[in-house]
């Protein structure tokens, strides 16, 4: 082994190899193991800000703008709506509802702690304080009232604030914890964006808006029950009379099948009213024919309890999500005014 002579601290460096330059050495270290520097941690302000958006579920949201988007699209298709209707009433719902989301983790932040998919959420977790969910849930709910009634008409801020009392008080507060129909009559709420929407555009509502509320109102329940089929341990844990956990996987099964047949022949119904073209009617049955499909092979293995039950039952909940948010993208492409 040779020594190097520089002046700074002895180097041992292979026989006739130059030793590496301090750049260099800085370089190589990264590349071993335990060489990685670790990455700087997120600013407080980033992680109360992440924390202030989980308690408004940004995914609901999100299908929420497509659906309110959707009612807005059509009800301009009938009449000149001003660009400026569609920015109030997609900022007012998407604050409309955060603001019911938000309260509805303040109410249910007890169940959420023991409920393993909800304990992480900022209230269980001890990130938040239920105060500051109850007014941020508050002040959302009046940044969406003035945002709806300055930009829009007071039948659309009306139909939004309709929306944020119904889930809270009527589903949240009431009807979840006491009775196996909450997901069937709370889904009025989670309905409302498309009427929402064109009543933003129109300043009033039509036979297509409604077609629309009852497609959502319909496609629900299948949604949320298959949830609780492969979360049921949750629910009996927290105590939430969801249909898997009362009833039982066969005849949760076969309310399955027939509100996603309901919804299916809604979905066809879109069509019927005129506001949609062909191209959305073959989507919508080769869409909603595998929909079915799988509708019906989680009810087959329910009511034998066969295995791959729990399976089939993620795979419907995952393709329901795709299943609406298409169905909304195609009667806004497919739009005949």
């Amino acid at each position: 082994m040779n020594v190097s002579s520089s002046t700074g601290p002895k180097h041992l460096t292979a026989p006739g190899k130059p030793r590496a330059s301090a750049g260099e050495r800085r370089r190589r270290s990264h590349h071993r193991p335990g060489g990685h520097r670790a990455l700087p941690a997120p600013s407080p302000f980033l992680v109360r800000l992440r924390d202030y958006v989980a308690l408004c579920k940004p995914r609901i949201v999100l299908l929420l703008l497509v659906t309110g988007f959707a009612g807005w699209w059509l009800g301009a298709g009938a009449v000149e709506a001003e660009a400026t209707s569609l920015v109030a009433v997609l900022l007012g719902l998407a604050l409309a509802s955060g603001s019911a989301n938000a309260l509805n983790c303040y109410v249910d932040r007890d169940i959420d702690a023991v409920m393993r998919r909800t304990a992480n959420r900022p209230l269980p977790a001890g990130r938040l304080t239920p105060r500051q969910a109850l007014l941020f849930g508050v002040m959302l709910g009046a940044a969406s009232m003035a945002i709806l009634l300055w930009g829009t008409n007071p039948l659309t801020a009306g139909l939004a604030l309709a929306g944020i009392l119904f889930y809270v008080f009527v589903y949240t507060v009431w009807l979840k914890r006491r009775s196996v129909h909450n997901t069937v009559i709370g889904g009025i709420a989670g309905a409302l964006p498309p009427l929402i929407g064109w009543a933003a555009a129109t300043g009033g509502l039509a036979w297509p808006a409604l077609v629309l509320f009852l497609l959502i109102f319909f496609w629900q329940p299948p949604h949320f029950w298959v949830l609780a089929t492969f979360r049921q341990d949750d629910y009996r844990r927290a105590g939430i009379p969801m249909l898997p956990v009362v009833r039982g996987p066969s005849v949760t099964g076969r309310q399955v099948l027939g509100y996603s047949a309901a919804t299916v022949a809604v979905s066809l119904l879109v069509y019927a009213t005129g506001v949609a073209g062909p191209v959305y009617l073959v989507a919508a049955l080769l869409l909603g024919g595998y929909f079915l499909y799988l509708a019906w092979r989680a009810y087959g293995t329910w009511r034998a309890f066969r295995d791959g039950g729990e399976r089939n039952a993620r795979w419907l909940f995952g393709y329901s999500i795709l299943y609406l948010f298409a169905l909304f993208v195609l009667v806004v492409l497919d739009h005949s005014p």
